[in-house]
């Protein structure tokens, strides 16, 4: 492998991570620079940049921090593997991206041309357009769909209420500098997993399907107030909560 030494503020700009979650990579463990400079700056090597291609790989196909580590911790760990996974979901999106293409393409064509437009169109351009079940297998939804009935709307509609005024919160704290191992931080992350797992039931498929669409739809996530930096700060909160005292 070709000889590279990067000091992280450069990897942070060459790969589009913030320099705080290369300093949270390395804190947990996941990611520790090879080598340092006379003065102790971190120095990223050819080796740490393939593990950190690993790791965003992994964690785009909704793999959590720990997980990660547990993998690439294993014994039969494979690169290739990984890389083969990512490719695969990759030539899936695409897949879906050009049946999207298509459909509106038909669309245009007919209305440039005034032709009536049957319901069918539109609803089969609809379901391309639909994200949820891309990323949700239907045993998946069956299950969400269990919960929300058991749940009722009114619950639902409570817990769809608190969400921006927790996001604002931690918001708040993070914007102010708090630590995540500080209380109030650890007690809005506490409710933030109580109302991950109200929508997930706690089932480890689903909350990995809700990361992933996040993850690879950040409109999404953009529209609910949901930034990477506050995400990553969420993330280091939820690690001080899993951490042992």
């Amino acid at each position: 492998m070709q000889h590279t030494e990067l000091k992280v503020g450069e990897l942070a700009r060459r790969t589009g991570l913030s320099i705080r979650a290369l300093h949270h990579y390395d804190e947990i463990g996941l990611l520790k620079p090879s080598a340092h400079t006379e003065s102790g700056h971190r120095l990223y090597t050819a080796a740490d940049i393939a593990r950190l291609s690993h790791i965003l790989s992994l964690k785009q196909l909704g793999f959590s921090l720990e997980e990660i580590s547990e993998t690439l911790g294993r014994a039969d760990f494979s690169a290739l593997r990984v890389v083969e996974l990512r490719l695969q979901r990759a030539r899936e999106q695409l897949a879906e991206q050009r049946q999207l293409c298509d459909r509106l393409d038909s669309l245009a064509r007919q209305l440039r041309a005034a032709e009536p437009v049957s319901a069918d169109d539109f609803l089969q351009t609809i379901e391309a357009m639909t994200m949820f079940e891309k990323y949700y297998t239907p045993e998946q939804l069956k299950e969400l769909e269990a919960r929300r009935q058991a749940m009722g709307d009114d619950a639902i509609k409570e817990v769809e209420a608190e969400w921006p005024r927790l996001i604002a919160s931690m918001r708040e704290q993070m914007e102010q500098g708090a630590d995540p191992a500080s209380e109030p931080v650890r007690a809005l992350a506490t409710r933030w997993r109580e109302l991950v797992r109200a929508f997930t039931g706690g089932n480890p498929g689903i909350e990995r399907s809700l990361q992933t669409l996040h993850q690879q739809e950040p409109q999404v996530a953009q529209r609910q107030g949901r930034d990477p930096q506050l995400m990553e700060y969420v993330g280091r909160a939820m690690a001080c909560l899993d951490a042992p005292k």
